[in-house]
């Protein structure tokens, strides 16, 4: 069965967000005074191919672990979306 899930990617909240920050700056030049933070992330959605929901959420957690989150620096979220 195919499984598609979404994995969000985010800086760790204590850390200085210099994308998220410029965007701010760009927001608040254009009128936008009440957007008091912006942090960006990733958006990653990946089609997996498992024999449950269960094995397709480990194998974007494993993904994520090794590949596409740095763990000293991100977090991740992993969301299964109906197929």
């Amino acid at each position: 069965m195919t499984y598609n899930v979404q994995i969000k990617v985010m800086l760790l909240k204590d850390l200085l967000d210099p994308q998220g920050k410029a965007v701010q700056a760009g927001l608040k030049n254009l009128g936008f005074n009440g957007v008091n933070d912006v942090r960006i992330g990733k958006h990653i959605t990946l089609q997996i191919e498992a024999g449950s929901e269960e094995e397709a959420r480990k194998i974007a957690d494993d993904a994520s672990r090794k590949l596409l989150a740095n763990p000293v620096m991100e977090y991740f979220e992993i969301e299964t979306l109906d197929s």
